[in-house]
């Protein structure tokens, strides 16, 4: 199938409903970005609030224009693409286990980053090419042992690609294997299978849990090596859970590790005092709550703009899943293009929920970023990339309708001549 370059010029089945989505959560970001970023706390390499915002704002309109032209490109390609995208990821995922990488980049003792001229996350594309791997692979088998082998090989991918994640980042490795789970709900795989999966699974995870607790944590022991950050998963589940118990005074009582969580809660009750919170650029908080502009910037959200901005940035995210959900209820027959599209579909709200249940202190902290609207260049891309992926599904199924319809309206014109030359 060869890329029509004509389709720039016609426009043709443009999911408008998708774009609206897409167009309003980046309205969102560039305001919710110079709300949270304060005079006050400035990133690594720049002495403004002009450096972090404006670099931002370009990821943002670079990631327009990819999702402008990903739509336009055939969903074979883009699978095909996705597989490509997955095995090199994969490979930089697994390059950041190796100490002594020299393109690796550490912040807050995890390696997360390559850097390569510009600097980016392999996991965020690792998770892209997986969701398009996975859902190619559930609609291959055409036989019952065919379903089977390539249910399993989505289960080896998906353990291949969660594994060196989760080494620096818990919290995206459960997330990702999670859509994956959802998927083979939705591509209607046995129960049986789906179960065992996932009993392995938790038992693994309890287990990971139980040894960082125990071996680690309560002896006050160090962890080093691939898994040293084990000891911060471990805590982070029994500061959520102790937060449970405490009194207000002492949840309040601030210290280096409940910092974070603490500033968030208290920029959530400013905001909650109104309906409308305290008004766009009114924050205090965001003085005070480390890189406000990253992973709670919803706290300044919701202390700017109050419980209706709140209500109306879940009701963006939710409207993208139901759209996935309207789009892929008319994709006749076409499985693939279903499961991709609620593939990404699911994980760009199911992160947001994440990220929105962390920063109202609902959730353990998992350092999840609010999709297209927390500071970070990889995920801006990525996630433009999700949605010029969908609609370019959306499109390319809504023409494919289209033609279907237009051949069934010629074929009953011709069908009376072709009765009257029989007679």
């Amino acid at each position: 199938m060869q890329f029509d370059f004509k389709l720039f010029k016609k426009r043709p089945y443009i999911d408008r409903t998708f774009w609206v989505l897409y167009i309003m959560l980046i309205g969102v970001a560039a305001v919710a970005l110079f709300s949270a970023t304060s005079d006050l706390v400035f990133d690594e390499e720049s002495t403004s609030i002009i450096g972090p915002v404006g670099r931002q704002i370009c990821f943002l309109l670079a990631g327009c224009v990819l999702a402008y032209v990903v739509q336009f490109i055939p969903s074979r390609i883009v699978t095909g693409f996705g597989y490509l995208v997955f095995a090199v990821s994969l490979l930089l995922v697994y390059s950041l286990l190796w100490d002594g990488n020299p393109l690796a980049e550490a912040k807050n003792g995890a390696a997360r980053w390559i850097k390569i001229g510009v600097t980016f996350q392999p996991a965020e594309l690792a998770k892209l090419g997986l969701l398009v791997t996975v859902a190619d692979l559930l609609t291959k088998g055409r036989t019952d042992e065919e379903r089977n082998k390539y249910f399993w090989w989505t289960v080896g991918l998906t353990v291949a690609a969660c594994f060196p994640i989760m080494v620096s980042n818990m919290s995206t490795a459960v997330l990702l294997a999670g859509i994956v789970f959802l998927m083979w709900i939705l591509a209607r795989v046995p129960w049986k299978k789906i179960l065992i999966v996932a009993a392995v699974a938790l038992s693994m995870g309890v287990s990971v849990y139980m040894i960082g607790e125990f071996f680690y944590v309560r002896p006050g022991k160090k962890a080093t090596g691939m898994f040293a950050r084990i000891t911060v998963w471990a805590k982070r589940v029994d500061d959520f859970v102790d937060e449970r118990k405490k009194s207000d005074a002492a949840e309040f009582r601030l210290t280096d590790e409940n910092r974070q969580r603490s500033l968030a809660k208290v920029a959530v009750m400013r905001g909650g005092k109104t309906p409308f919170g305290v008004g766009p650029g009114n924050s205090q908080e965001r003085d005070y709550l480390p890189l406000a502009y990253e992973d709670y910037i919803f706290a300044i959200i919701v202390e700017e703009s109050g419980i209706i901005g709140a209500v109306f940035l879940i009701f963006i995210y939710l409207a993208i899943l139901f759209r996935a959900c309207f789009a892929s209820s008319k994709f006749y027959g076409d499985q693939r293009a279903m499961l991709t599209v609620m593939g990404l579909a699911l994980m760009i709200t199911c992160q947001a929920f994440v990220s929105m249940a962390v920063s109202v202190g609902l959730g353990p902290v998992t350092g999840q970023p609010l999709p297209l609207i927390s500071h970070g260049g990889t995920s801006a891309i990525v996630t433009s990339l999700y949605f010029g992926m969908m609609m370019g599904v959306s499109r390319e199924q809504e023409e494919m309708r289209d033609r279907q319809h237009l051949s069934a309206v010629e074929s009953e014109q011709d069908a009376p001549e072709i009765i009257l030359q029989n007679i």
